[in-house]
């Protein structure tokens, strides 16, 4: 615990934050928490967009932010919000990226196995409340949607939280690509609670479709641009031939972290029943993996040595994309030119040539719906009002195949 009562926090994109709850004051200085500066919010993508150096530290304080701005709305509108209950939302909004690893979703499928971020940021709650001695029950409650006021989980996750409009109005200011930003303070003024769930209300149609397109555009611009694609697969495939090599009992430089998770085999079995093993995952962040990455470089395996020399100095894979799944005989053809190319047999080839895809649902009708109260007290999905964007095309999926390889 701090005795400091209020501290104000300068953020670009928000403007002051103010932070003025000695609970709160505890879980933002926990290391657990201040390594989030050490991971960047969008990977690889600021080998694209320059300015997209943000952390998940910097997301999860707006988030904060819009969160304290939500509730203070509510609130002003009559919905019954007890103190305990605003500072347990905004802590566990705080705390809803805690189990991320280095560049975000990159070691979800390469270090550990079998194992989300989502589970472990809900085993690092549980860890962080066994220190604070049930100071959390409340936060983990909202968090998983145990409590009965249902619009305090919303607002943490849901198709209109506040992670959404953070992460959409940072990453548009961070890139600098104007089609994400969104009128999020008109938003937050709009929400309201019916029957103990979120809403918004009649007049904040437009803003709301606006939201939902914002999220289109920047997945198919930003998050899933091409360019970007190939830098994040380059960098999974890395973290595969490094792990491939260290089973082997190849010697790897790495960080004490990294070597623990490259050298083991991880997975939920291992983060729940070992606490050292979440002790780790705590000690790793972006660094590790940059640092040890910049040494591959020359290690003696040429698959490991080329993608990451490759990677460090932008020379990224070509990225195809196309509506439907490409041939095998062009995979194939691919396939033997690298192998030629850089003499490597049939396994090494396939981490340097590979197809994946890239899908989107901007807004989902059927899971979790945005609903909007009317003025006759009638209650709609965004989807179903007259004349909406959203109904026509925005509830469709979109699906991208797509192919990585070397510039020839």
């Amino acid at each position: 615990m701090t005795d400091r009562k209020r501290k104000i926090v300068n953020d670009p994109v928000h403007g002051f934050i103010t932070i003025d709850h000695p609970l709160i004051f505890s879980i933002i200085s926990h290391p657990c928490y201040q390594r989030l500066r050490r991971i960047h919010q969008m990977a690889m993508a600021h080998l694209v967009y320059p300015g997209a150096m943000h952390t998940r530290f910097h997301h999860s304080m707006g988030a904060y932010h819009l969160m304290s701005c939500a509730l203070t709305e509510l609130k002003a509108k009559g919905v019954d919000i007890t103190e305990e209950e605003e500072v347990a939302a905004k802590m566990a909004i705080l705390l809803h990226d805690i189990g991320h690893g280095p560049y975000s979703h990159a070691l979800e499928h390469t270090l550990v196995e079998g194992v989300s971020h989502e589970e472990i940021s809900q085993l690092l709650m549980q860890r962080l409340n066994r220190e604070m001695n049930g100071a959390l029950d409340l936060t983990i409650k909202i968090f998983n949607d145990n409590y009965p006021k249902k619009f305090l989980h919303q607002l943490v996750s849901s198709q209109l939280d506040v992670d959404r409009l953070d992460y959409l109005s940072r990453d548009s200011f961070y890139t600098g690509v104007s089609e994400g930003v969104i009128s999020y303070d008109r938003i937050i003024k709009m929400l309201t609670v019916y029957n103990g769930e979120l809403m918004v209300e009649e007049k904040g149609i437009n803003s709301i479709e606006k939201f939902i397109v914002a999220r289109r555009l920047m997945y198919w611009q930003v998050y899933l641009h091409k360019t970007v694609l190939s830098a994040e697969n380059m960098l999974v495939q890395i973290l595969h031939r490094a792990k491939s090599l260290a089973i082997k009992g190849e010697d790897l430089f790495c960080s004490p972290a990294l070597h623990y998770f490259l050298y083991n085999k991880i997975g939920r079995v291992e983060f729940e029943g070992d606490e050292n093993c979440l002790a780790k995952f705590c000690l790793l962040d972006d660094y590790d993996i940059m640092g040890a990455i910049k040494v591959w470089c020359q290690h003696p395996d040429k698959v490991l040595s080329l993608l990451c020399q490759w990677l460090v100095n932008r020379e990224l894979f070509k990225v195809t994309l196309s509506n439907e799944p490409f041939d095998g005989s062009r995979v194939e053809d691919l396939k033997e030119k690298v192998k030629q190319r850089w003499d490597l047999n049939n396994e090494e080839a396939e981490y340097l040539v590979f197809t994946d895809t890239a899908s989107l649902k901007a807004y989902d009708s059927i899971d979790e719906k945005i609903n909007i109260l009317f003025k006759d007290g009638t209650v709609r999905d965004i989807s179903s009002v007259d004349n909406a964007l959203v109904s026509q095309t925005l509830a469709r999926p979109i699906k991208k195949f797509y192919i990585c390889h070397p510039k020839f």
